[in-house]
């Protein structure tokens, strides 16, 4: 989240030093969207084969190597190039982070560990525009991307050192093999993970998250030429600090939004005298889904269009603020949803589900900026916001007629037994 947060403050600056546009920089971050899903499927996937561990090991020295190529580009192509390797390197966070609760979570307890892992993996992308805006205006962003690089061999070795293999005894495709080399190469096909979403349930949450977290980039990724442009500010520094209230809100609402949506799931369990119906989790989804991403993000379209000053700003960053929180109630839910039905195959699920949603999303940023241009600010938003509640209504649909979708399509779903 951080690597991924640090780049967008700083892509005037490196348009500039590169000699390019905005909007043809601002590919990167597409670039990097895809990267992400591709580098999930490859880390999830591996990581059922060699276990955890090994995939943060094997995925810290890619970041490494992509961070000093960022640093050293000299073409936008070179730039493309090393991002990607960046991006690829450091994909394998949520889903193996996700596969690490699922390993040693119960099922109550999920969606208070997922808030907090996801509370302070967006502590991260509550700074990172700040710090990258802040190291593009005053020091440099080359030097920004050494720094990562190092900052990646200090995590390496404190994975090394004290992170241990948190896979079940004997569940790793390695432990299952009769005879094995001292140093064992297999090939796992990455793209298998991408099967569980035949699932209907897994793909409905999916493609809802994904039109909730669009809100999110439509805010942010333009924000330098909307907010910017709008209130005067050209301080690559003080664009940064303008992310910060929607990473605050990300960082402040995960743990809340996981924490309501095990009570959620708690409380319709003993409605329903102890049965266990997995989409009940998906209830928690309501206030983020239906009231805080539309109307912040559609309160941001209009409000930038037609109030300016200190006002306007200040209602601007209150509306990044909501939208952060609001995705989140959004957003853990479904992850931990995604890990409650696949429990044994919780990092394929996270990785599948980040893969399409990142695809989708890498698509969607290409033309965020020149639907700005075409349509303004405003509409563009507005759309967004109308999205946001098609996702919402998907959601509804799933916890309406969740038994009949896991009952047409079964992906090894778990059950009361192995899920407690």
């Amino acid at each position: 989240m951080f690597v991924s947060a640090t780049f967008v403050p700083s892509i005037p600056q490196i348009a500039k030093d590169l000699d390019s546009t905005h909007a043809v920089v601002s590919l990167t971050v597409s670039l990097s969207i895809l990267a992400s899903a591709v580098g999930a499927l490859v880390w999830a996937a591996y990581s059922s084969f060699y276990g955890r561990r090994w995939m943060y090991l094997w995925g810290v020295p890619f970041l490494c190597i992509g961070s000093w190529g960022v640093a050293m580009a000299a073409s936008l192509k070179s730039l493309l190039f090393w991002r990607f390797v960046q991006m690829f390197g450091c994909s394998g966070g949520i889903p193996l982070g996700a596969g690490v609760i699922g390993d040693i979570y119960k099922l109550e307890e999920r969606g208070t560990a997922i808030g907090v892992f996801f509370g302070a993996t967006l502590f991260g992308l509550a700074v990172a525009p700040f710090l990258g805006g802040a190291a593009a205006q005053y020091w440099s962003w080359r030097n920004l991307h050494y720094f990562i690089a190092a900052w990646g061999l200090l995590e390496l070795l404190l994975v090394y050192l004290s992170f241990p293999e948190t896979s079940h005894p004997g569940t790793l495709g390695i432990d299952k093999l009769k005879r094995r080399r001292w140093i064992h190469i297999t090939w796992v096909n990455p793209l298998s993970s991408l099967w569980l979403l035949r699932s209907p349930n897994l793909f409905a949450v999916t493609l809802a998250s994904t039109l909730v977290l669009i809100t999110d980039y439509v805010l942010l990724v333009p924000l330098a030429y909307t907010i910017g442009v709008r209130y005067g500010i050209a301080n690559e520094a003080i664009i940064g600090a303008c992310f910060l209230p929607n990473g605050l809100g990300n960082f402040i609402g995960a743990p809340i939004a996981g924490r309501l949506s095990d009570v959620v799931i708690r409380r319709w369990r003993e409605k329903r005298e102890g049965v266990w119906f997995p989409e009940d989790r998906l209830r928690a989804t309501w206030i983020g889904g239906l009231v805080m991403v539309p109307l912040s993000v559609g309160a941001s379209g209009l409000i930038t269009t037609y109030v300016g000053g200190p006002v306007g700003l200040w209602l601007n960053l209150l509306c990044l603020y909501t939208n952060g929180m609001g995705v989140d109630f959004v957003f853990n839910p479904i992850g931990s949803y995604n890990l409650d039905v696949v429990r044994s195959q919780s990092a394929e699920a996270t990785a599948a589900s980040a893969a399409i949603r990142s695809l989708i999303l890498s698509a969607a940023t290409a033309l965020i900026i020149p639907s700005i241009e075409r349509i303004g600010v405003a509409w563009t938003d507005i759309i967004a916001a109308v999205l946001a509640i098609i996702g919402q209504g998907i959601i509804f649909l799933t916890i309406r007629y969740g038994d009949r979708m896991r009952a047409s399509v079964d992906v090894d779903f778990s059950t009361t037994e192995n899920n407690s």
